[in-house]
């Protein structure tokens, strides 16, 4: 464990990694597939209202976000974008009026488990904010 960890319980950081985890691999997942783009991501981006061809745009600035937050020197500054990216998405999801617990506050879901993760793995992110004393 690097020395920003050292005042983190072991399960706390163990938990930290797999939340984390979990985030990238649903994040590289996600900019894959507007990468390629598969005819699903372009049927979302035009329902929408996107121009298809903003999809790999879309799916570069995740991709790059997602390798900075998965970086330990750099996981605050990728947790930074990721929430610019995921507020985007959720204020189009309003925007659209799409259903709200399964489409609109997830970007939230995933805010919190990459925010959680974060915190819990990271004693830069606990000196920041210190939730608990």
């Amino acid at each position: 464990m690097p020395n920003e960890t050292a005042s983190i319980s072991k399960g706390a950081y163990w938990t930290g990694i797999v939340l984390s985890t979990l985030v990238v691999a649903f994040l590289i997942f996600d900019g894959a597939i507007k990468l390629v783009p598969l005819q699903v991501v372009i049927d979302t981006m035009q329902g929408l209202g996107y121009p298809p061809e903003h999809a790999r745009t879309i799916g570069v600035i995740t991709l790059a976000a997602t390798v900075l937050y998965a970086i330990p020197r750099s996981s605050v500054l990728g947790a930074v974008l990721l929430t610019g990216l995921l507020g985007g998405a959720i204020a189009t999801n309003l925007r659209a009026g799409t259903p709200i617990f399964s489409h609109l506050l997830f970007g939230v879901y995933l805010g919190v488990l990459m925010w959680g993760g974060l915190y819990l793995r990271d004693g830069r992110v606990r000196a920041i904010l210190p939730l608990f004393r």
